[in-house]
């Protein structure tokens, strides 16, 4: 099967594989779309099984972020980077390097952040070898690290679902399962905790959920067992694909809302959850606060705009939900249909 038609592939604008042996590095860019601005969106480093494992993530992934900035409102397109090793064993400054210098090559078609894998750390190193990164500017509201601002549009899209499905305008007692308590999941269940909810948390690094049960005082479960809970939200903050054939059956929280890119194997799972009764919050509708903050570092924009940013994400969420339930199609479904009205707007005042 060639590239063009790998089932993934949307007409993406660019793939690039990339390898330098001396450094061990071997990754793919993908920018997916620039219709309304340079391609954004972090490089993730992660133990992928095998390059088709990798190419599937990163074509999914920069699609996803051309629709996240579409529906956020930003002025950029959609891209992604992946590095194939374990970050806790294979990165070095010399592998950063060569990522950076093959980012470079692009002349800032594709600006990286961080992500999954990857820290402000290594973003700040990649700087030395290219300006086309992002989420490093140690002055702004997080440090640099958008992780904060992608938990807190999590929540305010909770809030609005809870209100939707529940009719409450507050968190207060309400059961929530995180699948994932890493750098955003652990901030989501921090907010949630001084919200007054009651969090349960799953994940498959020890320390992580060692950190969260000590310092927040949130449930530990174990991971094969946070996706069955019968609680009232479930948020999968881990890796994509998580709602699927398999797991889909025993889904037992009445919403789906989580920071988790792709958190759909397939498109139609959303249908699947809508006909289930459950409510599934479209994940690049309400992850994009990562890429609200690092839109922000990048033009200088105050905090407090960031805050205002932050807040479109509980109103674009709403329209959806309201538009579901008026059309009585799947969530997923009006989300894409939205992100593409607005790309094929920019798309028309580009060829006029």
């Amino acid at each position: 099967m060639t590239l063009f038609q790998h089932v993934e592939f949307d007409h993406h604008e660019l793939v690039q594989f990339c390898e330098d042996d001396s450094s061990g590095l071997k990754a793919i860019i993908a920018v997916h779309s620039t219709a309304l601005g340079p391609a954004v969106g972090g490089c993730r480093m992660y133990n992928y099984c095998d390059e088709a494992a990798a190419l599937r993530d990163v074509l999914r992934l920069s699609r996803g972020m051309t629709y996240k900035s579409a529906l956020a409102g930003l002025p950029l397109g959609g891209g992604k980077s992946v590095i194939i090793g374990d970050p806790m064993r294979d990165k070095s400054d010399e592998l950063l390097s060569a990522m950076a210098l093959f980012i470079d090559c692009l002349g800032g078609r594709y600006v990286c952040a961080e992500d999954s894998g990857t820290t402000v750390a290594d973003m700040r190193a990649m700087s030395r070898h290219t300006s086309f990164v992002s989420g490093l500017d140690a002055g702004s509201l997080h440090g640099g690290d958008p992780s904060p601002s992608t938990a807190a549009g999590v929540l305010k899209a909770i809030q609005v679902a809870v209100e939707h499905r529940l009719g409450c305008d507050n968190l207060r007692g309400k059961s929530i399962a995180i699948q994932g308590l890493g750098n955003v999941g652990f901030h989501l269940a921090r907010y949630l905790t001084e919200a007054g909810a009651r969090v349960f948390g799953a994940d498959v690094n020890a320390d992580h959920v060692n950190r969260a049960t000590s310092e927040l005082g949130i449930t530990r479960v174990a991971p094969d067992e946070v996706l069955s809970l019968a609680v009232d939200v479930l948020a999968p903050c881990a890796m994509g694909a998580v709602i699927n054939n398999e797991s889909l059956a025993s889904i037992s929280a009445g919403i789906v809302a989580g920071a988790a890119n792709n958190q759909l194997e397939r498109p139609e799972h959303a249908q699947e959850l809508r006909d289930r009764g459950i409510l599934y919050c479209p994940d690049f509708a309400i992850n994009a606060g990562g890429i609200m903050d690092v839109h922000c570092q990048r033009t200088g924009t105050r905090a407090s705009e960031l805050s205002s940013q932050l807040d479109l994400i509980g109103q674009h969420l709403r329209q959806i939900l309201q538009r579901s339930d008026r059309e009585a199609l799947d969530t997923h479904s009006i989300a894409e249909r939205l992100a593409e009205e607005i790309l094929h707007s920019a798309q028309l005042a580009q060829a006029s």
